[in-house]
Parts: structure tokens; C-alpha cells; sequence
């Protein structure tokens, strides 16, 4: 009785190898993948728990503050914010209001 429960359980995964195997021939497979271009679009992710663009939202920009102070900005500065921080900006330069002066500031 045991042999034929076993003789039963191969000729079963022989039939299911062979269906598989033909199978695949049967079936019209496109040549490459499954997808035929590239669906991906740069920008948001479509969900906020997307990982697309993690990068870009959780890195923080740092603040180095120089020892140079100067007493007064130059012509032309424009005042704007980095990660809440007021700052100047005077052509490629940074300063940061500190105690009456203001100090040059490095941004990474």
C-alpha cells in the first residue's frame, strides 16, 4: 500500500513538471519584459509613503557659522529663509544677523 501512494504522489509532480514545461511553450510570451517602456515619472511620488524622493525631502541643509563678522551688509543684499533661519544673501556670500553684526555663514 505504501509503494503505491508513493508510485501515486510521483506520477502526480510528473504530470505537473510536464504541464509546466508545456505550459510555457503554449503560452505567447512578449519578447523582453512584461512592461513594454519605462513607467516611472520624476517629480512627487504619486503616494506620500512613496520612497521615490525620500532623499530630497529629508535632507537638512547645515549652517556654518565663519569667524568673519562684518558691521554693516553691502548694497544689494537679499534677505531669505534656510530651514527657518533668517539669513542675507549678498551675491555668492551668506550672513546671518548676530549680535548687532553680522557674521558670514557657509551653507552644505
Amino acid at each position: 500500500m505504501k509503494m503505491r501512494k508513493m508510485y501515486g504522489k510521483i506520477l502526480c509532480a510528473t504530470v505537473v513538471g510536464l504541464a509546466l514545461l508545456v505550459g510555457d511553450h503554449l503560452v505567447p510570451m512578449p519578447f523582453g519584459s512584461f512592461v513594454s517602456e519605462a513607467q516611472a515619472v520624476v517629480g512627487h511620488p504619486a503616494t506620500p509613503g512613496s520612497v521615490a524622493g525620500v532623499a530630497r525631502r529629508t535632507t537638512r541643509r547645515v549652517i556654518r557659522r565663519s569667524t568673519v563678522y562684518v558691521a554693516a551688509l553691502p548694497t544689494g543684499c537679499v534677505r531669505t529663509s534656510v530651514n527657518g533661519v533668517v539669513i542675507w544673501r549678498c551675491g555668492g556670500v551668506y550672513y546671518q544677523p548676530y549680535g548687532g553684526r553680522y557674521v558670514v555663514v557657509y551653507i552644505d
